[in-house]
């Protein structure tokens, strides 16, 4: 029986149809979505523990619980040791208030000489264009007081999809066996494990990207002489979560701590010397060096599907983008219809390009 074959213009019409679909369902359903990604990547990361647990004959339940409280223990130190460097800041506040009410006055100087506008007329103008900014802007800043309290709340779910993705992991394989009934089951399990092992490999690759950039903050704000070395290395190395901006946004603090702290503005300029050429060496070396290897996707579909993502679900586009581009790419390479794709998707510089 001869099959029909729709144009071409029908097909791609479709296809544009299908992504407009697509992706306003993820834009308005981005509150239940970035909560279900979160917790689909630490089911993958925490899916090892409860294997181990439970071939040490756990209870699935049991072994699920203790892999998350310990996740939970984790991430509570850290928060931890976070709020006890805060709370050594203390100490310095009657400092840093001086220096910076210095700061602003040499400020009010330097625009009185230079522009002739007196202390009294500075502040009246200062009032009068925060005044203006809240008022354009109180719908903006109330619709993302708004948004951000509602993720809060929703992420506090995180724990409870997490069990139930690890308790019914079987069942949800299952799903997926009946959803591509036409393909083989190994070939599903193959597909299943890939993306796994692409998650896995991508989180670890990032956990030592974040220690190695750690250290070299660390190293560097010691050497420079700032205090709270450590607090303020390791802050902006966790940013690294946040792509190509990221230490640029952890170094932010520090120069300003420097500006504020030491006399000479010096400081600050090597406080912001040392973060950008740690910016290079993670951006040029250590990431394509260490993830680039896990996860093979060119810097091409990294900028623009963290544009995508943020653009959909904000911040946590912006921290989930690249994970799930890795899973894309993976679901693009086993289907043959989509394997172009994923060879655009992929690493640019390790294939010889034959112009025929």
């Amino acid at each position: 029986m001869k099959t029909f074959q729709q144009p071409f213009p029908t097909r791609l019409a479709y296809v544009l149809i299908s992504l407009v679909i697509i992706i306003f369902g993820m834009y308005m359903l981005k509150d239940l979505l970035i909560p279900l990604t979160f917790a689909g990547i630490f089911a993958l990361l925490l899916l090892p523990v409860c294997q181990f647990l439970e071939r040490l004959h756990f209870p699935r339940w049991l072994a699920i619980t203790i892999a998350i409280l310990l996740t939970l223990g984790i991430l509570i130190s850290l928060f931890y040791l976070v709020y006890i460097q805060i709370m050594d800041f203390e100490e310095i506040l009657p400092q840093l208030s001086e220096k910076a009410e210095k700061f602003y006055a040499d400020i009010q100087i330097y625009i009185r000489r230079n522009f002739h506008i007196s202390r009294t007329q500075q502040k009246v103008e200062g009032k009068k264009y925060l005044t203006e900014f809240l008022k354009s802007n109180s719908d903006i800043l109330g619709n993302t007081l708004s948004t951000t309290t509602g993720l809060l709340g929703n992420l506090t779910l995180i724990p409870l999809y997490i069990f139930l993705m690890l308790l019914y992991r079987d069942f949800i394989k299952v799903f997926f066996y009946k959803a591509f009934s036409s393909v083989s089951s190994h070939r599903v399990n193959v597909v299943l494990k890939k993306i796994k092992n692409v998650v896995i490999d991508y989180m670890v690759g990032l956990i030592m990207v974040i220690g190695i950039i750690g250290i070299l903050n660390t190293i560097g704000l010691y050497i420079l002489g700032i205090d709270h070395a450590i607090f303020f290395g390791f802050l902006a190395s966790f940013l690294v979560l946040l792509p190509y901006i990221g230490i640029a946004i952890g170094s932010l603090l520090p120069i300003l701590f420097a500006l504020i702290t030491k006399d000479n503005p010096l400081y600050a300029v090597g406080v912001a010397s040392l973060f950008a050429t740690i910016q290079f060496l993670e951006g040029n070396f250590i990431t394509p060096y260490i993830v680039g290897s896990k996860v093979s996707i060119n810097s091409m579909a990294a900028i623009i599907s963290l544009i995508l993502f943020s653009s959909l679900w904000g911040m946590g586009g912006l921290v989930l983008a690249l994970p799930l581009t890795a899973i894309i790419k993976v679901i693009f390479d086993s289907v043959e219809g989509l394997k172009p794709f994923g060879f655009l998707l992929g690493d640019a510089d390790h294939v010889d390009v034959k112009v025929k």
